[in-house]
């Protein structure tokens, strides 16, 4: 019948777009599981950290080696914790992009081993430096970013403030430790980083820095990958802590997971991610805690 004939062609017209969809890799992410491995994943703790970090200021190797860090997260969920004196206490600190200490000390603490910073925050850490450089001047900077951005305008200025302050240590992340990091990225969840249109959080590099750097990590603040699906739906709180009137974390999180318009972060698989290697990697995660 006509009926039947038109159907049919209905049919292979959605099974073309669906063809042709997940070829151009537009689809929408959230896929509710990670690519089933074969293997476990590379260990991040062989990587060599001396090749993967290019000194800025001083031009020493990157060394650094601590039994137990933390990461202290910019959420807000780290608010009214009183905290700060245990993280103030842990061998190592690291915390990310332009999150202050000062005024939240109590909930977040002071201490500042490590600050990964994207290429995207540089600007607003640098021109802080009575915050982030001089405040802390036992700090270690990561910076990371498109190795074609960070090589030409952003290094420069990075190089010219190490030259008033001479005390600062600054790396950035070489251009082959980034596609490590994309390759990382497609290894575990099986999805192209730049065909799904995505681009990863300072929260992916700070975590396998993390590992790279450290026997135990401990996260503060970091929520788990189904916190925002929840029935009811989680209290809305600000996506920082310093940014009481910014965006709704959840609201960021969902919109980031399932856009495929533009370029967005993976939060949400990337906790997935994060899940799958807490027993491989010795990270624990708490405020709320992970179960």
């Amino acid at each position: 019948s006509q009926r039947a004939a038109a159907l049919g062609v209905l049919f292979a017209l959605i099974m073309l777009l669906i063809i042709y969809s997940s070829g151009n890799g537009s689809e929408v992410f959230p896929y509710s599981r990670l690519r089933g491995r074969a293997r476990r994943p590379p260990d991040l703790r062989k990587w060599g950290v001396k090749s993967g970090y290019l000194p800025v200021c001083g031009n020493k190797t990157l060394t650094a080696h601590c039994h137990q860090c933390v990461i202290v997260t910019s959420s807000s969920h780290l608010l009214g914790t009183h905290l700060g004196t245990v993280i103030d206490g842990a061998e190592c600190t690291i915390r990310m992009n332009d999150a202050p200490t000062t005024g939240y000390n109590a909930d977040v603490g002071n201490k500042t081993s490590f600050r990964v910073v994207a290429h995207s925050s540089l600007y607003r850490v640098l021109k802080r430096p009575q915050e982030f450089v001089n405040k802390t001047p036992e700090t270690i900077f990561i910076f990371w970013g498109p190795p074609t951005k960070m090589q030409k305008s952003l290094l420069k200025i990075i190089q010219r403030v190490c030259t008033s302050f001479p005390k600062m240590t600054a790396y950035v992340v070489s251009p082959g430790r980034m596609k490590q990091f994309d390759d990382l990225f497609r290894g575990e969840t099986g999805k192209d980083r730049e065909k799904s249109r995505s681009w990863l959080s300072t929260g992916w590099f700070t975590m396998v820095i993390a590992v790279e750097l450290c026997d135990a990590v401990h996260v503060y603040g970091m929520v788990p990958p189904s916190y925002c699906g929840r029935h009811p739906p989680p209290r809305r709180l600000p996506y920082h802590y310093y940014e009481p009137k910014g965006p709704d974390e959840c609201t960021t999180y969902i919109h980031n997971e399932r856009s495929h318009r533009g370029n967005h972060h993976r939060f949400i698989t990337e906790k997935r991610v994060f899940a799958s290697w807490a027993s491989l990697y010795n990270i624990t995660f708490s405020h709320p805690t992970w179960t």
